[in-house]
């Protein structure tokens, strides 16, 4: 799997650049699937930005097509429905909200366990849809109530702090403090940041600020 970890999303002509190289083909001739799911897991999320998600941010970019993956769903539904939509797409569109409880929806639901089999899938992460793949978010991300600690899927071997300076409580000064709990490597990045994982090597596609503990 091709992962590009973003802050808040295909922000700049870098990232958007980083995507389709990641695709290898043109935007417009990729099928695509957005995962809401995350939102369900965190108290500033609900319907409505559920469905700001889904009607804009990355499943606007322009896709061939794009498809809603909910993952609390399918555990009901059985794998020899779902697993084919999801082979059939390019990329899967990960949105925010609360990093456990997706990690928790993509053990439940299997499709932790189909991403080995998927290593041309784009993997392309918002907020908690990047948070999720390392191995912990850190106390201070962890909204959902039902979360038994921090550890999201550990898939890469860093942590992200995102939103780097979006709010008042995300900066640097928060983001070094949070890095010392982490006790790992780890960046934090801002919303014209994103890290891009291929095979194991990491790069950094930047028009903003980030820095790497």
């Amino acid at each position: 799997m091709k992962l590009l970890l973003t802050s808040g999303g295909v922000t700049n002509s870098s990232i958007r650049s980083a995507l389709v190289e990641l695709l290898g083909k043109p935007i417009e001739e990729c099928h695509a699937l957005c995962i809401p799911t995350a939102q369900w897991g965190h108290p500033m999320c609900n319907p409505g930005s559920v469905r700001r998600f889904i009607n804009g941010g990355l499943p606007g970019l322009g896709w061939a097509s794009v498809g809603v993956l909910e993952l609390t769903a399918l555990p009901s539904i059985g794998s020899d429905r779902w697993v084919d939509w999801v082979r059939q797409a390019d990329v899967l569109l990960v949105d925010g909200g609360d990093a456990t409880y997706l990690a928790h929806w993509m053990r439940e639901s299997g499709l932790f366990d189909l991403l080995p089999s998927l290593p041309e899938m784009v993997w392309v992460g918002v907020s908690a849809g990047s948070m999720v793949m390392t191995p912990r978010i850190g106390a201070y991300f962890v909204e959902w109530p039902s979360a038994p600690d921090d550890r999201a899927l550990g898939i890469v071997d860093f942590s992200i702090f995102p939103h780097l300076n979006l709010f008042p409580t995300n900066t640097p000064a928060d983001a070094e403090r949070w890095a010392a709990d982490i006790e790992g490597p780890a960046y934090a990045i801002d919303e014209q940041t994103a890290i891009q994982v291929v095979d194991g090597r990491v790069e950094v596609v930047s028009e903003g600020e980030w820095t790497r503990f």
